[in-house]
């Protein structure tokens, strides 16, 4: 069983009791159906007199009762199909959101951001279908196979021209699954595509303004809108000639039926009722948009699940269940080595032992690899040898909420979440000390909600934006990592922080990623990072010394 057939099954029982009801009145729905052509035609006959001794009132009454149950079915049928479907969808979309924010950021990257919201958002829908449509495909045959039976029963001849006709129905159809499936899994990652480009777009929307290169960007956001249109065309393509054979076949099927009907009344082996009820028969059994109908939802639902399995596929970051002991933070990294997806040595057997409590600076060139540094000292990516410990205990035995209350992380630029001010700094205590520290607690005493303002409201500079992340990271209790962390702030508001992460009274480990030599001076020890190794840690003042360390400032 592939993935996506097991993703299928799963959606299939998160609808939950909805599936067997719907399977039920499925049922039923298809059993009033096929006995309401006998029914009526057992009613024609005692109308007609064909069929002696029987009363026509209490057939009609039957048919009046099963109108009503196949109004019933229908509207349950409906229902069902909206609630279940709902409740599958939902639970898919947390789930695969839940692996998408679970997976290693380094897997993550490499499927650009629009096509895991196409995913999350197109191809779900289509996914979370899959219970009423299975209930549908196994019910789909049971009115040709029923009509067949009928037809057979009322006369031989009838069946036989009706399986004749069925045949050719196959025939004429046989290709259609494979032809449906293919253009529809190429849509969806025409449109995953297209989606990944136009939000890589809007988050370089300054740039291209800028550089005016809007139409050159046009142009590039909608390179897949011919495939789109290919593929979109060749669904409707397929449909259509379905659509065409089944606008051919079944008038003839029909008439086909009429003609050895209309003999078997002639030559007496029929009654006009039944007459009536084979020509209901054939119409209900050849009826090919109820079949065309659920296997176009089956090829979607399909690639739906098919699309989410790839994703849902793709392994996630593993948590252990330890907690951290007692301890001043002290943090080490043994023999890290961290490669590339091309292969590239990019952190080359580290060795660094951070003490507890200790300002780290970490400097070098560009491309020395000092953000990656910082990335492994919290875990943030994991080395693909080595080992690092927080006093003691391996970081990938650490229970995920240990690990978050014990390190923080501040970026260069922030990406602020959460529907408040509050919970984008994760307002779970007083959130006046961290904001203090990170210099923001004033502008957000000037804001309408202060900390209940909506974050969509709040105009804020690059600056703001950076220093709300800061205080999100000042939440940590025992490693605090900023990566460039404060290259947006003023001289002053720079100083303010420094001040706070530089004082005695933060007694938390903290490793700054750092180009400025003022860093560097208040800092217990500095890291220099040079082609992915640490090329020295010690104290500034004694790393001045060294010529190629001074030339990394003046680069």
């Amino acid at each position: 069983m592939t993935p996506a057939d097991r993703l299928l099954l799963r959606t299939v029982g998160s609808a939950g009791w909805w599936t067997p009801v719907l399977a039920v009145v499925a049922v039923v729905g298809v059993a009033a159906e096929l006995a309401l052509p006998a029914t009526l035609g057992r009613a024609v006959d005692a109308a007609v007199g064909s069929a002696p001794g029987a009363s026509s009132g209490h057939w009609l009454a039957a048919v009046v009762g099963l109108i009503a149950v196949l109004v019933t079915t229908g509207a349950v049928r409906d229902y069902g199909t909206g609630a279940a479907t709902a409740r599958s969808v939902a639970g898919l979309r947390h789930t695969l959101a839940r692996h998408i924010f679970a997976l290693d950021p380094r897997i993550a990257a490499r499927r650009p951001v629009g096509d895991l919201v196409g995913r999350l958002v197109g191809q779900v829908a289509d996914a979370g279908q899959a219970a009423p449509t299975v209930v549908l495909a196994g019910t789909v045959l049971l009115p040709p196979l029923g009509s067949l039976v009928a037809l057979t029963l009322i006369d031989p001849w009838l069946g036989l021209t009706f399986v004749v006709g069925l045949l050719l129905l196959g025939v004429l159809l046989r290709s259609f699954v494979a032809d449906a499936s293919a253009a529809v899994a190429g849509y969806q990652q025409a449109q995953g595509e297209l989606a990944g480009r136009m939000v890589e777009a809007l988050a370089g929307g300054r740039t291209i303004a800028a550089a005016g290169t809007a139409d050159r960007e046009v142009a590039r956001v909608l390179t897949p809108v011919a495939a789109l249109r290919a593929h979109g065309a060749r669904t409707w393509t397929v449909l259509a000639g379905a659509a065409t054979r089944g606008a051919v076949v079944n008038p003839l099927l029909q008439l086909a039926v009429v003609a050895v009907g209309g003999l078997s009344l002639a030559a007496g082996r029929m009654t006009p009722g039944e007459l009536l009820a084979a020509l209901q028969y054939a119409a209900l059994g050849a009826g090919l948009g109820t079949v065309v109908g659920a296997l176009n939802k089956a090829v979607r639902v399909r690639a739906g699940c098919r699309r989410a399995a790839g994703v849902l596929g793709e392994p996630v970051r593993r948590y252990g269940t330890r907690t951290l002991p007692a301890g001043p933070g002290e943090l080490e990294l043994r023999e890290v080595s961290v490669r590339g997806d091309d292969g590239r040595l990019l952190l080359d057997r580290v060795d660094l032992r951070v003490p507890g409590g200790t300002l780290l600076v970490v400097v070098g060139p560009s491309g020395a690899g000092k953000s990656l540094l910082a990335a492994v000292a919290g875990r943030l990516r994991d080395p693909d040898s080595g080992e690092v410990r927080l006093d003691g205990v391996p970081l990938t035995e650490l229970a995920p909420a240990a690990l978050h209350a014990a390190v923080g992380y501040g970026f260069e630029r922030p990406v602020l979440v959460g529907d408040t001010v509050g919970e984008a700094i994760g307002c779970g205590a007083d959130p006046v000390p961290v904001s203090r520290a990170a210099a923001i607690h004033d502008f957000v005493e000037r804001l309408p909600g202060r900390w209940r303002t909506p974050l969509a409201e709040v105009a804020m500079s690059g600056g703001e934006r950076q220093r709300l992340g800061l205080a999100r990271a000042l939440r940590a209790g025992r490693l605090l990592v900023l990566d460039d962390a404060t290259s947006s702030l003023d001289t002053v508001t720079e100083y303010r922080v420094t001040r706070t992460l530089t004082g005695p009274g933060d007694r938390r480990t903290r490793i700054v990623v750092s180009h400025r030599v003022g860093m560097a001076v208040q800092a217990d020890l500095v890291a220099w990072v040079d082609g992915g190794r640490v090329r020295a840690v010690g104290p500034h003042r004694v790393l001045w010394d060294d010529p190629d360390y001074r030339a990394v400032f003046r680069a």
